[in-house]
């Protein structure tokens, strides 16, 4: 489903020498596969799903997406790739102050000119928990709610790959586990690619393998990161 190869980009700030934000990264994600991208802040992660995403254009290097080239597309293909074949779940603040949660969790489906967007997207509020919260404002929601909102956008035009980026740096433990669960198991079971951007271990641990990205370089999990065995499915409570 996604295919990264020899992706590489570089940031020049001054006469200094260049940032290797990403640095000859590949990888591969298959349908329905969920894989963490591990490192501290700082690494390169953010920079690795705007490539991905085609909000950055890469030095060198290829991404494929259902065997698509990203960087081939036009600006309006691009355009129609992130509404309708990728799905990102970014952090809760994103969200608009005073939307209703139901038409919050539907922009993508009203952009992309579907009839009764509202009640298309309330099945999958109410799979996620959200049944008694269509109305209510986003102001109003937890901050675990709120990262269930967002699943629900990333989710709503049933894309083939998730970016998760930084899903639980808002939520406290319980909150990870059920919205990380949550994800990972719809995901799953819509033979979905989901990438899991992350610092916490704990989020890694959802993962069916974790690479770890650190000054731009990428490896798979060692055995002395922290991130020990094989990773832990953690389930909601």
């Amino acid at each position: 489903m996604l295919e990264l190869s020899e992706l590489v980009k570089h940031y020049r700030v001054g006469s200094d020498s260049p940032i290797r934000a990403v640095d000859s990264v590949s990888m591969t994600i298959e349908p329905g596969e969920v894989v963490a991208l591990y490192g501290p802040s700082g690494s390169g992660k953010t920079t690795l799903i705007h490539l991905i995403a085609g909000l950055r254009r890469p030095d060198s290097g290829s991404i494929r997406v259902g065997g698509k080239d990203v960087l081939g597309m036009s600006r309006r293909a691009a355009g129609d790739y992130r509404l309708n074949t990728l799905g990102m779940v970014m952090q809760p603040s994103s969200l608009q102050p005073g939307a209703r949660v139901i038409a919050s969790a539907s922009i993508k489906l009203m952009m992309s000119g579907k009839r009764q967007a509202h009640k298309r997207i309330e099945p999958l509020l109410i799979e996620l928990g959200l049944g008694d919260r269509l109305h209510h404002r986003t102001e109003q929601l937890s901050m675990g709610e709120r990262q269930r909102v967002l699943i629900a956008l990333a989710l709503s035009r049933s894309p083939r790959l998730v970016l998760a980026d930084e899903p639980t740096a808002s939520l406290d433990t319980e909150a990870t586990r059920h919205v990380l669960g949550l994800l990972r198991d719809v995901c799953i079971e819509r033979k979905t690619a989901l990438l899991i951007v992350t610092h916490d271990p704990e989020a890694a641990s959802y993962a069916n393998r974790t690479h770890e990205l650190r000054d731009g370089r990428l490896g798979e999990r060692r055995a002395d990161s922290g991130l020990v065995g094989t990773p832990t499915i953690l389930g909601g409570p």
